[in-house]
């Protein structure tokens, strides 16, 4: 991303950057080492490792290597109270027209089934944050300033901190993280910032996004349309590296099309089956609460030998919660009585897999989980 807008003092290099073009070389040898302003190339046929000095004049290279790059030299002083000189980043997806090699963004999030995704960084010395940008727009938008910016602080070194305030806590991939939310002058920022410095995850970017949505305007109908990984130098940097990055962003939600006249009916589906006997499934049921409002992340394990079809999982939400939206499931019921059933993509589940869907909704009073579930009438442990 350009990050231009981050401060009002960068207004200006936003101009200027909006307007300077990408110097795009041809795809990344082993160490190939970028010091061109805007320069960028490709690795893996997949993903664009682009320099992005935006706030600076002073040198900033750096080397690019198949998996990810390392910031060589980051000679920029940045205000602390203000922008930071860069976002050296590696991205899958389009960024001021620059689209990484047989990228499917934009995508519209009522499209996206899951996004999987990996990072590992390495860290020195310096002011600076390791920051995962996933960018959002009401438009399936190539260039420009995206209208809602997504950040996930791995790092963060010296007196920085994210635009606008502390507002909240989340509990996303299975970690705790502080929430700021606020608008460089350009667009709103949602940030998620580690307690510590974390290395290393892998995670369902859909998880963040679906939480970003109880906190903004954001709704299933914008699009994603980046996603990308780096840092944001202020002072120093040089040795800072993203040593690994994947991501996948999966579309489907499959549909029944109509057989082709005086065609055999198609076959009948396997009828639902209970879960093996002796092993039965297993349940994990992962919030997040706010003032008035919740998500519910629900993983369904078959720990048996044999595939569960059909899978139908029932719960009772406590008194005083109803839910307003859901993904990656059929629900039947609102409020009370919940019946969960997998669509045409997850309807079965394999022996020693799982499934999983989730929701958003509001509650009154104090939050409670749901006590106990039923997996096609039988009972399942609770993680």
């Amino acid at each position: 991303m350009r990050r231009a807008i981050r401060a009002l003092a960068a207004a200006a290099m936003l101009a200027a950057g909006s307007i300077t073009a990408f110097v795009v070389a041809g795809p990344a040898q082993a160490d190939t080492r970028i010091c061109e302003q805007y320069g960028s190339t490709t690795i893996g046929g997949r993903y664009v490792v682009m320099n992005n000095r935006w706030g600076t004049t002073a040198e900033q290279c750096i080397n690019v290597t198949s998996n990810g790059f390392e910031i060589a030299s980051q000679q920029g002083t940045g205000n602390t109270s203000g922008a930071p000189v860069s976002y050296p980043a590696i991205f899958y997806g389009c960024h001021y027209t620059n689209c990484s090699p047989g990228t499917n963004l934009p995508a519209q999030l009522s499209n996206i089934s899951s996004v999987p995704s990996s990072i590992t960084y390495k860290y020195v010395s310096g002011t600076y944050d390791a920051a995962y940008d996933i960018w959002l727009d009401p438009t399936a938008k190539k260039d420009g300033v995206n209208a809602l910016e997504i950040m996930i602080w791995f790092n963060r070194q010296g007196s920085i901190q994210p635009i606008g305030s502390k507002t909240a806590t989340a509990n996303i991939a299975g970690r705790s993280w502080d929430v700021w939310t606020g608008n460089n002058g350009g667009n709103d920022v949602v940030s998620y910032v580690s307690p510590s410095p974390l290395t290393s995850l892998s995670f369902d970017v859909l998880n963040f996004i679906n939480d970003t949505k109880n906190r903004s305007r954001a709704t299933n109908s914008w699009y994603l349309t980046s996603i990308q990984a780096g840092f944001e130098p202020w002072i120093g940097g040089a040795g800072l590296a993203v040593t690994s990055f994947n991501t996948t962003v999966n579309l489907g939600r499959p549909t029944q099309t109509t057989p082709p006249p005086n065609s055999p009916p198609p076959n009948s589906p396997p009828p639902n089956s209970p879960p093996p006997a002796g092993s039965g499934c297993r349940v994990t049921y992962a919030t997040n609460a706010w003032s008035n409002g919740f998500t519910a992340d629900v993983t369904v394990a078959n720990s048996g030998g044999s595939a569960i079809n059909n899978w139908a999982l029932g719960f009772n939400l406590p008194g005083g919660q109803a839910i307003t939206n859901s993904w990656n499931a059929t629900l039947t019921g609102n409020s009370g009585s919940i019946t969960a059933r997998g669509v045409a993509y997850n309807s079965s589940i394999p022996a020693g897999g799982r499934a999983s869907f989730g929701f958003q909704g509001t509650f009154s009073g104090t939050f409670a989980k749901p006590s106990s579930f039923s997996l096609n009438g039988t009972a399942c442990s609770v993680a």
